[in-house]
């Protein structure tokens, strides 16, 4: 997969997609990033990006040649999803990043100041993402967010290959708690079902889990009643619960 992400700050992108599983990611040739400047596609001499909004108001507006140049000059077919980051976007959620990871090229456009140019929005991006209700000084952080979410579902990037449809929210729930060594950390121990070797068990025990924290933390992701249902039933079952089944106290 190819990601253009254009941007008026380069620089910000240097380290964290040139570390860990997205650096491997470059390195074996799964994924691709190009960041370009947008002052390198402005008009004037002093390679303005902004301008004052008609009708007056606070900040400053994204003008849309610079823009407009820059993506048909990547992207001269136009034939890939263009995403504006703003906070006005589609949350981006799993499914999304999902969804985007089946193009082979994406256009990621990094917003900044008051915004873009509404002619931006009507006639060049196909796509606008937010990460959350809240304001960034600009959409870099949240298109490293984009290009981390999405290369995780590229074959071939997690050294698990189900391990991005096994996360938290794959299913529409959170995942449940996981453990590894040592078996008894400081009087905490690990519960027994998990080191049971009982396969089938554990899943049981890793599918009650999630749904009861699921049920404790992010109710609203249980929007079927058979989910409801089945979170309901599990919390009443880890509270009956004295076989050593039961989840540790986390406090």
């Amino acid at each position: 997969m190819r990601i253009d992400i254009l941007t008026l700050f380069p620089g910000m992108f240097l380290g964290p997609l040139q570390e860990s599983i997205l650096k491997r990611a470059q390195q074996r040739g799964l994924l691709t990033l190009w960041i370009h400047q947008i002052r390198d596609y402005a008009l004037d001499r002093h390679q303005s990006t902004d301008d004052v909004p008609y009708g007056g108001g606070q900040g400053m507006l994204m003008k849309p040649e610079p823009l407009f140049r820059a993506v048909r000059t990547i992207l001269p077919e136009l034939n890939a999803p263009v995403i504006l980051l703003t906070p006005q976007g589609r949350t981006f959620s799993h499914t999304v990043a999902q969804e985007l990871a089946g193009h082979d090229r994406l256009v990621l456009l990094c917003g900044h100041y008051e915004g873009v140019d509404e002619r931006v929005r009507q006639h060049l991006v196909t796509d606008e993402l937010s990460i959350g209700d809240y304001v960034l000084t600009g959409g870099e952080l949240a298109a490293m967010v984009v290009v981390d979410a999405v290369a995780r579902f590229i074959p071939g990037v997690l050294g698990a290959e189900q391990g991005a449809y096994e996360d938290s929210f794959a299913g529409g729930l959170l995942e449940g708690p996981q453990y590894t060594r040592p078996p008894d950390f400081e009087g905490w121990g690990v519960p027994d079902v998990v080191r049971s070797g009982n396969h089938a068990a554990v899943a049981q025990w890793r599918r009650a889990t999630a749904l009861r924290r699921t049920m404790e933390r992010r109710p609203e992701l249980l929007l079927s009643t058979t989910l409801q249902e089945e979170a309901r039933a599990s919390v009443t079952q880890f509270q009956q619960s004295s076989d050593g089944l039961s989840e540790p106290d986390e406090t």
